[in-house]
């Protein structure tokens, strides 16, 4: 039997998280873009001030990159302790009672598809290598060399928000007068076919159907936010 060797391992492990991480950079800025486009758009259909444009979208931005980072370092944190747990009890286990942990591998190694002689072996050449390492991932899961920090992810979605928010609110406050509304408007349907497309090929899926969804969603958003704006600013709020 061929085993993948540990340069391979990383070598998935690694692209694998890669790929995640660009996923979630593309989702935050689409998350930027889409909530910045819905508050500038909505206070141009109010007034056409450039300072209320300019402070309404940089408190959209900072607010929502702020709770994006928040919420990603909750979340993160949440899974890494809940991860640390698992390898803790992992090691435990592992400590008080060895032969049972190794029958557990070699069961587990079996259900993927292998012989119970090649289980066996394969389990025990695991086990001496490293066997809380061998257990976290086939067992858990759990890559321990991988783990997420929290901070990394806080800061990455945090990023990603503000290049995202970035878009529609200088092409809201830049153009003149007249032409804010539509470069905005045309910006951001061209940014939000952009992050379509972009999370549609991380994702392995079609492009058009994720292209449009993003789009609608967008648009939607836009269109809602500057009536609203239109009939507050018309009543004199």
């Amino acid at each position: 039997m061929t085993e993948p060797t540990h340069d391979d391992e990383a070598h998935g492990g690694a692209l694998g998280s890669r790929l995640n991480w660009l996923r979630a950079a593309v989702l935050g800025a689409n998350d930027g873009i889409v909530s910045t486009a819905g508050i500038v758009v909505g206070v141009a259909g109010a007034t056409a001030d450039r300072n209320a444009l300019l402070t309404a979208g940089l408190a959209g931005l900072l607010a929502g990159s702020m709770s994006m980072a928040a919420g990603e370092y909750v979340s993160v944190s949440t899974q890494r302790d809940s991860e640390l747990a698992a390898l803790a009890q992992e090691k435990r286990e592992l400590k008080e009672q060895p032969e049972a942990e190794l029958e557990e591998l070699t069961e587990l190694l079996e259900r993927r598809g292998l012989s119970r002689d090649v289980a066996r072996e394969a389990a025990v050449q695991l086990t001496e290598r490293d066997a809380l390492k061998a257990h976290a991932r086939v067992e858990l899961g759990i890559d321990p060399d991988e783990l997420t920090n929290p901070w990394h992810a806080a800061l990455a979605s945090f990023l990603a928000f503000t290049v995202g928010a970035l878009l529609p609110l200088l092409a809201m406050v830049l153009p003149p007068s007249g032409w804010r509304l539509p470069v905005t408007v045309g910006s951001v349907l061209a940014a939000l076919v952009l992050t379509g497309w972009a999370s549609a090929r991380l994702g392995a899926a079609a492009a058009g159907p994720a292209v449009l969804r993003n789009v609608l969603g967008g648009a939607l958003a836009m269109g809602v936010t500057y009536a609203a704006g239109t009939l507050l600013g018309a009543a004199g709020v």
